[in-house]
Order: C-alpha cells, then structure tokens, then sequence
C-alpha cells in the first residue's frame, strides 16, 4: 500500500507541475482514490485502535497477575502496534496531501473557466 500511495502521489504532483491533463477528468479519478485511500485509513484505524487496547490490556492483566506469559504476549501486541502506527500515519497523512492537490485540480478548472 505505501508503495501505491507514495506513486499515486508522485503522478499527480507531476501532472500538476505540468499542468497538462484533462483537469474535469483527472479531478474525477482523484476523488475516487481519495475515498480508496480515505476507506484504507478507517479500516487501519479501527485496527490500530483495536490493538492498541490489546496492548494495554494484556499490560494491565500482567500488572495485576505477573504471568510472564501475559508479558509476552503484551510484548507481542506492542511489536505489531508499532508498523500499524507507522502505516497509519503514512495513510493520514497522504489523504491530506490528496485534498490539497485535489483543491489546485480544482483551481486549475476553474482558472480554464475564467479565461
């Protein structure tokens, strides 16, 4: 997924530093992906969210049982929550870079409008 967002992204700041493409079409495509990548990010979201209580539960439980198993297994949930934040930041922030370029799509029909 990072690889087809960061490409996703490049295309489109190429276009618009170019500045030459179907602006009323390409702006339709736009709005497709954002809702693709916007989707993606509440889906790892809910996850993230997900294990992030796992990881603090299972602390919790350990520090009131001081199973060692339950450390682990706290262990285990921290080392996945990590890459989930990591990519969730990735998604975020790449959904607001896509409004951004969305609004100078926008911009640039509506500048083809007035002139």
């Amino acid at each position: 997924m990072k690889k087809r967002i960061t490409a996703y992204l490049a295309y489109i700041d190429q276009l618009l530093e170019t500045g030459d493409a179907d602006w009323e079409k390409e702006r339709k495509k736009h709005l497709i992906q954002i809702g693709f990548f916007a989707h993606e990010r509440t889906v790892h979201l809910i996850v993230m969210v997900l294990f992030a209580l796992c990881t603090l539960l299972s602390m919790l439980y350990f520090v009131f049982t001081s199973e060692p198993v339950i450390l682990l297994l706290a262990g285990a949930f921290f080392i996945l929550l990590v890459p989930y934040i990591m990519h969730y930041y990735l998604l975020e922030n790449s959904v607001q870079k896509m409004y951004v370029q969305y609004d100078a799509m926008q911009n640039k029909i509506e500048k083809s409008f007035h002139i």
